[in-house]
């Protein structure tokens, strides 16, 4: 049996055609998102990105629990200084360049956003399809952020992991989900290599 996604080619990107916003498919078909430590100003200003963070929000949500929160970073020099404080609280001897490295996050690019899993209780509803619906909003944000003319960047690294940082951020059953950054590419952004398609879907039955 020949499945439509058989006779489906994903597109050829070069640098010039990534995220490219001419139609809804044209973007899907070259989403990419682009490297935090690269991101330059400009980024979103206070109104687009709480537009941003508004069209994250509609996102699949079985019962409607909203398992997710975001935190805006305004104050970049205090998350700086927790960072540090969780890094060397975890690395004692670190040199100042490990130091400088370990609390770098905090300086990318123009905006940043930390998003919460922020789990409900539910008899109906597991923590696993919470989860899912908290990984859909981070997507939700990318696309969000790109459909107003930016790049953004998901990434967690050691301090979404980290007890000092998590006990400032998150209350005592959630977790943090992600670093978001949000800006321009300062550098053309690289297409990145693509699961094969024949090797992750399959047809049910015959």
């Amino acid at each position: 049996m020949y499945s439509l996604w058989q006779s489906w080619k994903p597109r050829p990107t070069s640098r010039s055609m990534l995220n490219d916003l001419s139609s809804p498919l044209s973007y899907l078909e070259t989403r990419r998102s682009g490297r935090p430590r690269d991101m330059v100003a400009p980024g979103p200003d206070a109104a687009q990105l709480d537009a941003i963070l508004q069209l994250a929000m509609r996102t699949p949500d079985h019962g409607k629990l909203a398992p997710w929160r975001f935190v805006k970073v305004g104050d970049r020099a205090a998350f700086a200084a927790l960072l540090e404080k969780a890094f060397l609280a975890s690395n004692p001897d670190a040199r100042p360049a490990q130091i400088e490295a370990g609390t770098a996050l905090a300086l990318y690019a123009p905006a940043l956003v930390i998003m919460i899993y922020s789990p409900k209780e539910s008899r109906k509803i597991p923590e696993w399809e919470q989860q899912l619906s908290t990984g859909a909003a981070g997507m939700n944000l990318l696309h969000a952020a790109h459909a107003q003319g930016f790049v953004g960047g998901w990434i967690t690294g050691w301090a979404s992991y980290d007890a000092t940082v998590s006990s400032v951020l998150c209350d005592e059953r959630e977790r943090i989900a992600g670093f978001f950054y949000f800006g321009t590419p300062s550098f053309p952004l690289d297409e990145r290599p693509r699961p094969d398609a024949t090797e992750k879907i399959s047809d049910f039955g015959g």
